[in-house]
């Protein structure tokens, strides 16, 4: 195994990689620049030409937002809008349900309100008297004057999400009151569009929740020539339905995506190895889902879906943030079938048993705040729905949605490496994969594979090097008797805490048999992964919890190294993703317990690690 690493990169070798920090700017983290790299355009093979076109940047956004026009936020007492949303992502204050100004401590370079498309924006028309459903019996209950009958017919209402719904709710989707409102949101999103500053994404959620079992999806749309009406789950609450609707806007001319996300409260059903009627996975079927879902969140507010430790026993942070109680708190979910890791790891066996994947997707991380918020700030966070957590006593006690508002995680963001930030340039790194996920922070990560040298050159692998020897996240690595080299890279978010390690999971099929593993590839501290463990020694790194503060003199401003897999097999179908671990830091809980002169909660771990996981490179043999 041939392992380099620093914490501090040479300055040249910095600049011939991508622009990133030199060593007068690692020893002042608050100042660092994540800088941009060299990327060829319309290919990413081996053996492109040496001209490659514009430089790409990371780029930090969130995907999964909900304002007043979800009706689950509104029933919640959400008084918030999508215009909200946006000034909050661009860092300006808004309100709060608990009666606070709420603000980001950064702001945020790309985002997508994603309202609920079924009864989208319609709840908040319902009490104005002269408005257009006032005449529908749920609005005259609303209007009765009698608190409870008005809450009972907003919950009736919520309780009819993912279902056909009954008729006296059917009266509420009138085609002439929809259109408006959903027009409404591309007018919104032209007007706070700044091109190369913020950028704005049309897009909804598609809620399909059959039996409590979540398989919602976020459909992001590349520019504003849309449908005139979302596709909902009353139209089919069946994924391969949405993926048809898709299809056909794309031929209408319209570029479109779906984002699976929650897949860990799914049941099972998210990564399933059966379509939605219990059929066999075909070729067609694995098309359709990746033409039509690239990417996958993998992190949010309701938990993460990375891996189990059930699924991942030899994984020592697979138990991060993990919420396994389906929507309601009815029950706890079945694991397998709703953790992407396992997915990887079917869909390399189908590939190699059946000749196609349906599960060949990218990962970024999104909130799901449905305050028009963006509370990925552990120190900052403001609480998922309205008035059931909008409080450090409500956090930290019960929820009407699971059994305990505890199991809420202050998570996550979306990174993409792209050209410029405009709508195409996002749209496009997300589709082809060139994207990330990160708990929260904004850690910035870069994922290589290829013929490299086996040394690192004294200027460090330049941008030709790095894409005429190899592939980046998101590809497929060529067809090779040859062990892959793979080039990994990260570095700190300023405001958050130093880097401890990075680490190569890699999961392969040798005789049939599924085997994953996680090699820690650089340390910091000058530290080395010992041989026999593939670990990198504990690196002290502490934090006080009577301040939450951590350790600055421990951990590293960035971590790269080039890595060989010593146990390569060209006949074995394999994949390889990158995650980054920051130091330990205080939890969302911790710092609200500090904050009021509480006891820390004994329900929960007082502090985690956050990080970031790039998308995945495939081998595939022949």
């Amino acid at each position: 195994m041939i392992i380099k690493y620093v914490s501090k990169l040479p300055a040249i070798a910095c600049l011939m990689l991508m622009g990133c920090v030199d060593e007068r700017v690692a020893d002042q983290p608050a100042t660092v620049d994540t800088g941009e790299i060299e990327v060829e355009r319309e290919t990413n093979r081996p053996g492109s030409a040496a001209t490659h076109g514009a430089a790409l940047k990371p780029y930090f956004g969130e995907l999964h937002v909900h304002s007043q026009n979800s009706v689950d936020a509104y029933t919640t007492g959400v008084r918030v809008t999508p215009e909200d949303a946006y000034r909050y992502a661009r860092g300006e204050p808004i309100n709060h349900i608990s009666g606070q100004t709420v603000q980001a401590a950064q702001a945020i370079d790309f985002m997508a309100v994603t309202d609920h498309s079924e009864y989208l924006g319609v709840l908040p028309t319902l009490p104005d008297p002269s408005g257009p459903l006032s005449a529908t019996g749920v609005a005259r209950e609303i209007l009765s004057g009698d608190a409870e009958r008005a809450r009972a017919a907003m919950m009736k209402v919520v309780l009819t999400m993912g279902t056909n719904p009954p008729a006296p709710v059917k009266e509420l989707l009138d085609p002439a009151v929809r259109k408006p409102i959903w027009q409404s949101y591309i007018s919104l999103a032209d007007e706070y569009y700044e091109p190369g500053v913020f950028t704005t994404l049309v897009g909804y959620e598609w809620t399909s929740i059959p039996d409590s079992r979540n398989l919602h999806r976020n459909v992001i749309f590349r520019g504003t020539r849309v449908p005139e009406l979302p596709f909902s789950s009353f139209d089919s609450d069946k994924p391969e339905d949405l993926w048809q609707w898709l299809d056909q806007v794309r031929v209408e001319g319209s570029d479109v995506m779906a984002i699976p996300h929650n897949s860990n409260v799914s049941d099972g059903l998210m990564f399933e190895l059966t379509d939605s009627w219990g059929k066999p996975m075909d070729l067609a079927y694995a098309e359709a889902r990746m033409r039509n879902e690239p990417i996958v969140e993998v992190t949010q507010i309701k938990g993460s879906s990375e891996t189990h430790p059930a699924l991942s026993p030899a994984d020592e942070w697979a138990g991060f943030e993990i919420m396994g109680e389906l929507l309601g708190g009815s029950r706890i979910g079945a694991i397998n079938g709703s953790y992407a890791r396992e997915a990887y790891l079917n869909g390399i066996k189908l590939q190699a048993e059946q000749g196609f994947n349906p599960y060949k997707f990218g990962l970024i991380g999104a909130s799901d705040s449905h305050n028009a918020t963006v509370p990925v700030e552990e120190n900052n966070y403001t609480g998922k729905i309205g008035r059931v957590d909008g409080t450090a006593k409500i956090r930290l006690g019960g929820s009407f949605i699971n059994s305990s508002n505890l199991m809420y995680s202050a998570s996550g963001l979306a990174g993409v490496w792209a050209e410029s930030n405009t709508r195409e340039t996002i749209f496009d790194a997300l589709k082809q994969k060139r994207a990330f996920a990160t708990s929260g922070p904004r850690i910035p990560v870069l994922l290589f594979a290829g013929d490299y040298p086996a040394e690192m050159p004294a200027g460090g692998l330049n941008r030709e090097t790095l894409y005429r020897n190899g592939v980046s996240m998101g590809n497929d690595l060529p067809d090779s008797t040859t062990p892959p080299r793979f080039y990994a890279w990260a570095s700190r978010d300023a405001n958050s805490a130093p880097l401890q390690r990075l680490q190569i999971i890699k999961g392969w099929i040798d005789g049939g048999e599924l085997h994953e593993q996680v090699f820690d590839i650089a340390c910091s501290d000058g530290l080395k992964p010992e041989a026999n463990t593939h670990r990198c020694p504990d690196n002290g790194a502490a934090v006080d919890l009577t301040r939450c503060t951590f350790d600055e003199a421990k951990g590293a401003a960035q971590l790269y190294a080039l890595w060989d897999d010593e146990s390569f097999d060209p006949a074995e179908h394999a994949f390889y993703y990158l995650r980054v671990l920051e130091n330990p830091s205080c939890r969302w809980s911790s710092w609200d317990a500090l904050r009021n002169g509480w006891p820390l909660p004994d329900n929960t771990p007082p502090t985690l690690q956050e990080r970031a996981w790039s998308s995945p490179i495939w081998y595939s043999p022949g």
